[in-house]
């Protein structure tokens, strides 16, 4: 499959009003990324509160994303669950609204083996042939690492295409690189580590922050992609603090705090998250007018 999933993605956040899919904040969210030059969307990620989305929800928010997008960025569908049988449908389901591509958590909780994630994995891409899947890897969240020969045993089923990795090992980094080679899209799983992973042949990033900072985001993995390392890295740097205060408390509570603050979407997330609290909020603020995101702010 010739698909390639390089440069930046925004992983979406899904807003809500009064506890409902506020269809025209998600979608005026689509069309900011599109203006800003983004490659793609990730709707209904970790970041997209997935776990408390309804199948049927699950399914609106990427028909939703699909359909503003129209075809100006690309449109990767997060549709991993721990039940495979539920990865397949939500899969399929994606495939035929029109998305380029899935992206799938490994199984969290059940703690498979690594047989397990293969025959999982397989399961799903034989489930949707047509649509090209990106692996998901964090084991903060699912309590289990994918290990690199796991990988690279996906990366020989036909549409298995590239990784998301927040594993955090720069070992884990090379070994993929090492076997999986570079047509596997090798994409960073958490924005401080972009940087890093690219200077190692990564491909991009999935991005929390360009929920925020879109275009600026992409300048870094621009420059980092042509190879000018010294820019990028100057990006990264400038960026620093609001990478960290997006992770005080668990992700996505402070990037949709930011996000209220900036008056894109209204600060509602679904239980069990609960909105930020107050020390995170004032420093989550300072940060924002430092760099000049809230309105009035000088820089």
């Amino acid at each position: 499959m010739t698909v390639t999933f390089h440069g930046t993605w925004t992983a979406l956040v899904t807003p809500f009003v009064v506890g409902e899919i506020d269809e025209a904040a998600l979608r005026a969210l689509v069309d900011e990324q599109v203006a800003a030059g983004v490659d793609g969307v990730v709707p209904c990620g970790s970041t997209g509160e997935s776990a408390t989305l309804s199948h049927e929800e699950h399914e609106r928010v990427i028909r939703i994303a699909i359909q503003e997008a129209k075809g100006r960025v690309k449109v990767m569908a997060g549709t991993g669950s721990n039940n495979t049988r539920e990865a397949c449908r939500l899969t399929r389901a994606a495939m035929e609204a029109g998305a380029d591509g899935a992206l799938l958590i490994s199984p969290y909780y059940n703690k498979p083996t690594q047989h397990g994630h293969v025959e999982h994995y397989k399961a799903v891409a034989a489930a949707a042939p047509d649509l090209a899947l990106v692996l998901y890897n964090i084991p903060g969240r699912t309590g289990m690492n994918m290990a690199p020969e796991t990988i690279a045993r996906l990366a020989e089923v036909k549409n298995i295409v590239g990784v998301k990795e927040a594993s955090g090992s720069v070992d884990q980094w090379l070994a993929i690189r090492r076997l999986c080679g570079d047509d596997f899209a090798l994409l960073a799983g958490d924005d401080a580590a972009t940087l890093p992973i690219m200077s190692l042949g990564g491909h991009g990033v999935i991005s929390v922050v360009t929920n925020l900072i879109p275009a600026k985001f992409k300048q870094m993995v621009d420059a980092a992609a042509a190879g000018d390392f010294r820019r990028a890295a100057a990006i990264q740097l400038e960026v620093l603090p609001l990478l960290q205060v997006l992770f005080l408390e668990v992700n996505p509570i402070p990037v949709k705090a930011a996000m209220a603050m900036m008056g894109k979407i209204r600060n509602e997330l679904r239980l069990p998250l609960t909105t930020i609290s107050e020390a995170p909020a004032a420093r989550l603020r300072e940060v924002l007018v430092q760099q000049g995101l809230l309105a009035g702010a000088a820089r």
